[in-house]
């Protein structure tokens, strides 16, 4: 098939193919001369499908249109391709939370968000590696976790990233802490978990900046670990010291490390960018600029951030 160089493809989560904003954004910005078609997607497996069906193809941009979820799906799918062969990725936000998409800075009304990911300028970005998932945004493991896999779907649509907060008043006197065994370059950790935050960005369980020191350009992941706690004294300690995310506090620690490994006697579960999975023990990674992503140039989370 000849190599369209100058094409994008929006790749739609299919629940939202269908809104008319989105499709009138479509038209408004194919009547301005953009080459854009549009694929949608179906089932799981759809998203790494049309990526690497695009990639042969020799698709320059790829737009993922929908949520956290599909955004995760199309930057797996990405990472599925040769490098030299990865076409660049725009986002069209169009989840409930848009966890990602409010860390990058990304507008969120859908034509302004396609001609931004249609036309911005592509920054390297890193990607995070566990195991044979990938991810773009942020893991949170323990209680966090919890929250988001447990929150129902009507509700996050309803509410949107308020339903999580409200979901976590409900079951916050219930949980249960996970022992956890964390080792990075330079350090280890053994202790009960209240909750884990892995940042490649900034933002996630529906509007909570877990990492606010994080980059997505910077080679490093932003970890922030919070122990167990027992009364509503901790409670408050624990609220104050989330606030200011101190090095190593009674509750909250934060590092900064190119990798992290975890280990636990039972499952523990953590959220891939919306992503759930139950796992023992893993190892997160860094791939430095791995992604092109079209991204605001005074975004926060460059490291390095300019004005366009």
């Amino acid at each position: 098939m000849a190599q369209s160089s100058n094409l994008a493809r929006l790749i739609i989560n299919g629940k939202s193919a269908q809104i008319d904003e989105v499709r009138e954004a479509v038209t408004a910005l194919r009547e301005e001369g953009h080459a854009l078609d549009v694929r949608v997607t179906w089932e799981g497996g759809d998203g790494l499908r049309l990526v690497r069906e695009a990639a042969d193809e020799g698709v320059s941009r790829i737009v993922a249109g929908g949520g956290d979820g599909t955004v995760n799906e199309i930057v797996a799918g990405l990472m599925a391709v040769a490098s030299e062969r990865r076409p660049a990725l725009g986002i069209l936000p169009l989840g409930s939370a848009n966890d990602f998409a409010h860390g990058v800075g990304l507008p969120l009304e859908p034509q302004p968000a396609l001609e931004l990911a249609l036309t911005g300028r592509v920054h390297d970005v890193d990607v995070a590696r566990l195991g044979e998932d990938c991810f773009i945004n942020m893991a949170t493991g323990g209680f966090g976790a919890e929250i988001t896999t447990s929150t129902p779907v009507a509700l996050k649509r309803l509410l949107g990233g308020g339903a999580y907060s409200l979901m976590g008043m409900l079951k916050a006197w219930r949980y249960q802490p996970y022992q956890g065994a964390l080792s990075w370059p330079g350090g280890e950790l053994t202790t009960p978990l209240f909750l884990l935050a892995i940042g490649n960005g900034s933002q996630a369980g529906g509007g909570q900046c877990l990492a606010p020191a994080a980059k997505l350009d910077d080679g490093l992941l932003e970890i922030v670990i919070v122990r167990h706690f027992s009364s509503l004294h901790d409670m408050r300690q624990l609220l104050g010291e989330i606030e200011r995310l101190p090095a190593d506090g009674e509750f909250v620690r934060t590092i900064r490390a190119s990798r992290l490994s975890f280990r636990s006697d039972t499952r523990f579960p953590l959220n891939l960018d919306g992503e759930p999975r139950h796992l023992q023990h893993f190892e997160v990674s860094l791939e430095p600029h791995a992604i092109k992503l079209s991204m605001p140039g005074a975004s926060r989370l460059l490291n390095s951030p300019h004005c366009p």
